[in-house]
């Protein structure tokens, strides 16, 4: 029996890291990128062809799809709904290497045919579209983040909002239909009235499918975080004020963000994720409802069953390690990757993370498919605690489905740490 099988590529490069970035990304000359679309097509290769061999010291072969080509021993019947390049900045490689990568998606997956494919790119990059849709492209998803300058600048963003007009034009005119732009909110300084024209602005003149809007979050280890933590001494210290947006602010512009977007055609459909009708994700949905996914390139994550791992994050790591010869395929070339990561996952694991996931999406948890996929009713993995929740206002039950509320999205981190314990 076939199984849909989500894949990843990650592609690290960037022309220049934004001051609030926590991604593993970072700026590499033309030979490095060439090295790593070379290594990244090995591992493509090879994990299709003899995924097994990832899963012999773990005992759990049996997560696998059984293959029914018995001359491609090891390579299971997955069948791929969705690829999605991401970064970094994926725009930063040439039309042709991400049409070589996508070949080698092809040659070694039962690819559907109407898959959704997705490739993140940055307005600043100087990108030829009517190529990247040639090569298999089919979905565009454009890091716009604001319509001001002054805060594109402060977040260390390499294009204007006039850039990004003349992005969207030409991928328009390249033929794409399918157009998704990420904006964030609560940036420095920001009033809600200029997040309200930055949504207007955003459906008037660039009119994209769909919209992912995320509260920015300063992340340890980013300049932004040394920046507000100095800040904060020096505010404590009673010298200037920070001027990141307060917490009610925030929370109003979070649903300032759905009001809006629902009166010009949008739904949302998971906490930070809006589409018109039919555009949701397809990548994306296949996280929050845990279907299996394969992650190439370094730091890519995959999860196969009940097997979880993720390779390496050190980039000479990945260019230089990970080469074996497997005898019984006549010594054929193969790479997989240094992992950083190898686990198991118990049932318990895959009941919690079923729940905090599909909790995001706005239509909640079936309570009946949960119970037949993991051989459990959610009300007897956690006695008392759906009916807790409901009772603080954070969960609704309605008719054989568990949703959030809007409190329990305002304090959606508590409520998924509930499933966690």
């Amino acid at each position: 029996m076939k199984r849909q099988l989500g894949i990843y590529l990650h592609i690290p490069f960037c022309v220049r890291k934004c001051r609030y970035c926590d991604f593993l990304s970072f700026p590499a000359d033309a030979d490095i990128r060439e090295r790593y679309v070379q290594r990244l097509i090995l591992e493509i290769r090879s994990f299709a062809q003899h995924s097994a061999e990832i899963f012999r010291d773990t005992g759990n072969e049996s997560d696998l799809p059984d293959s029914a080509d018995s001359t491609k021993p090891g390579r299971p019947e997955w069948v791929v709904p969705s690829i999605f390049i991401g970064g970094g900045t994926p725009s930063v490689l040439s039309a042709d290497q991400i049409r070589r990568i996508l070949d080698a998606v092809r040659s070694s997956f039962t690819v559907e045919e109407d898959a959704e494919v997705t490739m993140e790119c940055n307005p600043g990059t100087d990108t030829d579209f009517g190529a990247l849709l040639d090569a298999g492209i089919n979905r565009i998803s454009l890091g716009i983040q604001s319509d001001d300058n002054r805060m594109l600048a402060l977040l260390g963003r390499i294009h204007t909002w006039e850039e990004a007009v003349m992005t969207v034009d030409k991928v328009r005119r390249a033929g794409f239909t399918n157009l998704n732009t990420d904006l964030i909110f609560s940036l420095p300084g920001q009033t809600l009235q200029q997040w309200r024209q930055t949504l207007q602005r955003t459906v008037s003149v660039l009119n994209p499918e769909h919209i992912s809007a995320y509260s920015l979050i300063i992340e340890e280890g980013t300049p932004f975080y040394d920046l507000y933590h100095a800040e904060d001494e020096r505010r404590a210290q009673g010298g200037a004020v920070c001027l990141l947006p307060d917490e009610d602010t925030e929370r109003e512009m979070y649903w300032e963000t759905e009001r809006f977007l629902d009166k010009m055609g949008y739904e949302r459909y998971e906490i930070s994720n809006y589409a018109r009708r039919g555009y949701r994700s397809v990548h994306n949905t296949g996280y929050w409802t845990r279907r299996e996914y394969a992650g190439f390139g370094i730091g890519a994550a995959s999860q196969i069953g009940s097997f979880r791992y993720k390779n390496t994050d050190d980039l000479e790591t990945y260019l230089n390690k990970g080469e074996q010869r497997i005898p019984a395929v006549r010594g054929e070339k193969l790479f997989f990757p240094v992992l950083e990561e190898k686990i198991l996952l118990s049932a318990e694991d895959a009941r919690s993370e079923a729940m905090f996931l599909g909790l995001r999406m706005k239509e909640g948890v079936n309570l009946e498919y949960f119970a037949a996929r993991y051989g459990e009713s959610a009300q007897k993995v956690w006695p008392g605690l759906l009916q807790k929740l409901e009772a603080q206002g954070l969960l609704c039950h309605e008719k054989n489905r568990i949703r959030l509320t809007d409190r329990g999205t305002d304090l959606s981190n508590y409520v998924f740490s509930m499933f966690l314990q």
